[in-house]
């Protein structure tokens, strides 16, 4: 199996990986703050991730696209978007390229493709903007391969999604922004039977420990520090075999060789 060379979890859904050269972020927010949500004391501040090849978006929630840091990303940089959505991006000054896919399609730079899958969540714009699909993503440069969940349930075919054997690192959500957990949603028991069918090498549990809101960004509420604990005891628990890597927002973390 083949590994990102390095992976850093900037928080939330925010993940930059860095592999044969090159670096790709999902649900880019780069702030202290995406509208009514705060970014958690202690939680690194991300700002000056900008310099990237490819940023995926994986829905329109304002907690996974940020407009103002996919405008801070450098220009020449790509942004992946789901179906629906490039027009109503670009009409909010969103300058850079900006490709969308649905379910099934790719977008491809160089040795890095990027296959759009099939999520389970919502994919409107609350309270007033539009809808386009909520997806996930297959990331695949050289023989590393990465799925990133984005934000979804379990959904038949999860475990179809790559061959058996073939999936290298698994970034699952695994809780949210706050005390609750809303329909299409992972919870770390639901993420570990996700975990198990996928079959990683790698799973790293994302979507925990970094946005909460206003008022509550400085309470130490346990929903925001135990989730990924929780999900790397359940697959304990289940014998599932996958290597769980539990990365607090802004860690930097190689894979074994």
């Amino acid at each position: 199996m083949t590994a990102p060379e390095h992976l850093t979890y900037l928080g939330h859904a925010t993940v930059l990986l860095e592999v044969e050269g090159y670096r790709l972020i999902t649900d880019p927010v780069l702030r202290n703050g995406a509208t009514f949500l705060r970014r958690l004391p202690g939680a690194a501040a991300a700002g000056s991730v900008t310099d990237v090849d490819v940023a995926v978006v994986s829905h329109l929630h304002h907690d996974h696209l940020d407009l103002p840091s996919l405008r801070s990303l450098r220009p020449g940089a790509t942004v992946v978007v789901p179906l629906g959505a490039a027009r109503w991006l670009r009409a909010k000054r969103v300058d850079h390229e900006v490709v969308e896919l649905a379910p099934g399609e790719q977008f491809r730079l160089g040795p890095l493709t990027v296959t759009a899958t099939r999520a389970v969540h919502s994919g409107r714009r609350e309270p007033f903007g539009p809808t386009a699909l909520a997806l996930g993503y297959l990331i695949e440069v050289g023989p590393a391969l990465v799925y990133f969940a984005g934000d979804t349930d379990l959904f038949p075919g999860m475990g179809q999604l790559t061959p058996p054997g073939l999936l290298d690192v698994a970034l699952l959500p695994v809780w949210g922004w706050g005390p609750n957990l809303g329909a299409g949603h992972l919870n770390p028991d639901r993420a570990a039977e996700a975990a198990r069918l996928l079959g990683a090498t790698y799973s790293v549990p994302i979507h925990w420990g970094t946005l909460a809101p206003i008022g509550m960004h400085r309470l130490r509420m346990s929903r925001m520090v135990d989730p990924p604990h929780e999900f790397a005891a359940a697959v304990a628990a289940g014998g599932i075999d996958t290597k769980v890597l539990v990365a607090q927002p802004g860690e930097r973390v190689a894979f074994d060789a």
